[in-house]
């Protein structure tokens, strides 16, 4: 789901990102693809043509049997974020919300880690 304007969340469960290589591809990049065990539905496991591997919205696919091909650009790349940090989402997909934080760092942080910010100050998530 793409926003309409960013909309702005304190995070209230420290996230911890894996310190790996994230996926990157562009739109029309064809790409191997499984379905694996997840506790995050809307998600499946893409292999590039260089070996490179991540998890990547179904969404944003399109199969054509063992493959896929982009829909849009993606980057995988995952923030880690701390308790009582300000992250301005511009995407929720599948759990997770792309954004940035308050230093200027982009990536997807999940929702369960994030509370919404209302103008009156109470949170809603």
């Amino acid at each position: 789901m793409i926003q309409e304007t960013p909309v702005v969340y304190r995070v209230v469960k420290t996230f911890q990102a894996p310190q790996d290589d994230p996926l990157v591809v562009l739109e029309g990049e064809r790409l191997a693809f499984e379905r694996r065990e997840t506790e995050w539905p809307g998600w499946i496991w893409c292999v590039d043509e260089s070996g490179k591997s991540g998890w990547v919205p179904e969404e944003w696919v399109c199969p054509e049997g063992k493959t896929c091909v982009m829909r849009r650009d993606y980057d995988g790349t995952e923030l880690s974020v701390a308790d009582g940090e300000e992250f301005v989402v511009a995407l929720v997909e599948s759990g997770w919300a792309w954004g940035t934080t308050s230093d200027g760092r982009e990536g997807w942080v999940p929702m369960t880690c994030l509370d919404k910010i209302e103008h009156g100050g109470k949170g809603q998530g």
